[in-house]
């Protein structure tokens, strides 16, 4: 493998998605890191939290000097096949630490004496963290947004990917915005979201032109969005997707029960995945119990929970259209069209999903 130097190119790093190998120990990855980045660490969190008590106690000698005691061995060995495995695999990637010091270099220095050079990010997760900050500051301060909006079940997130040039907020947050948002897989820490909205951003201003963002409450599930984003939302154009009620009914019945449905089962297999499904419905329900009023919460619990019943004994998802109309009618769209009110001199276009597409590629060529 030919030598390749050190880098400082953080943005050609987010832009290409470079592969990025992450030294530090468990608990700092987990706390937050970048997109396309893999965990190898140095030092385990045990390991990394011993050598931390002696290097404030006896200085930093004394702490490189447990360090290599702790890491010996066949320990050694294994976190040094792990370097490699992903050095081979990740031929143009880099590796980093905290601040692109001891532990990166001693990185380095070990997969060299094991027959292969690996560049490191200068300055480590540190720098790479704090250019994403700043860029994702530039690009709110500096961008042009349009934001789709449109009541529950209209579908944006779908037109949103047919757009020129999206960023899917949800998507980054793994969480569709509601009581009924959540999805199997566990939404990323804010640090992360933060991180991947970043790169996700500095992409969309590379690629030029204006960036268009779903209309999004400052949380989306736990994450929350930066807020100079949201006050940019907050006076960008608007585009209102429309579409009838029909056709939004399925919508919600595909996305939040035929695909919650075959998620749960595909993760947990079919009974357990079914029982589990049954429990994020129901418990999505009753969050909004209190909006929604002791009575009327009753009554669509009823229906749904007899809807789930059908559903497991016969297969027929029929009975799931009626709580989802009597939520849309009932409760969503007079919140939304509230809303709309407050916000109706921003409308810059409203119609179906066909209207949209033809104003955004407008909007493109002009």
């Amino acid at each position: 493998m030919s030598t390749r130097p050190d880098t400082d190119q953080y943005r050609q790093l987010f832009l290409n998605d470079v592969p990025l190998m992450d030294v530090r120990a468990p608990v700092e990855y987990a706390r937050g890191s970048f997109p396309n980045t893999y965990n190898a660490p140095l030092m385990n969190d045990d390991e990394r939290h011993r050598v931390g008590i002696c290097y404030k106690e006896k200085g930093q000698e004394e702490a490189i000097r447990l360090g290599h005691q702790l890491v010996s061995g066949d320990i050694k060995a294994e976190r040094i096949a792990a370097w490699k495995r992903f050095a081979i695999q990740h031929p143009e990637g880099y590796l980093f630490c905290f601040r692109g010091g001891l532990r990166s270099r001693l990185t380095q220095e070990w997969l060299r004496e094991a027959g292969i050079d690996y560049p490191l990010v200068k300055g480590g997760y540190k720098a790479l963290r704090r250019f994403l900050i700043d860029s994702l500051d530039e690009v709110i301060q500096h961008g042009t947004f349009h934001v789709i909006s449109g009541r529950t079940g209209t579908g944006k997130t779908r037109v949103l990917h047919r757009m020129p040039n999206p960023v899917d907020l949800e998507g980054l947050a793994n969480h569709r915005g509601s009581s009924f948002g959540r999805q199997v897989t566990p939404q990323p820490t804010q640090i992360d979201f933060e991180n991947a909205l970043a790169v996700a951003m500095l992409k969309a201003q590379e690629k030029g032109g204006p960036i268009y963002l779903e209309d999004e409450s400052r949380l989306v599930g736990r994450c929350h969005l930066p807020l100079d984003l949201r006050e940019r939302m907050s006076s960008a154009p608007l585009l209102v997707l429309e579409r009838p009620l029909s056709e939004r009914i399925a919508i919600i019945r595909e996305d939040y029960v035929e695909g919650m449905v075959r998620d749960y089962q595909s993760r947990d297999g079919e009974a357990a995945g079914w029982e589990n499904f049954c429990d994020y419905l129901l418990s999505a329900l009753d969050r909004i119990r209190k909006r929604l009023g002791g009575e009327r919460h009753q009554r669509l619990r009823g229906i749904m929970e007899e809807a789930l019943e059908q559903q497991g004994r016969t297969g027929n998802l029929s009975g799931h259209e009626i709580w989802i109309k009597s939520l849309l009618t009932d409760y969503y769209d007079p919140m939304y069209d509230y809303q709309l009110s407050q916000k109706s001199g921003r409308v810059t276009m409203a119609g179906n999903e066909d209207a949209l597409m033809d104003w955004a590629r407008q909007a493109t060529s002009a």
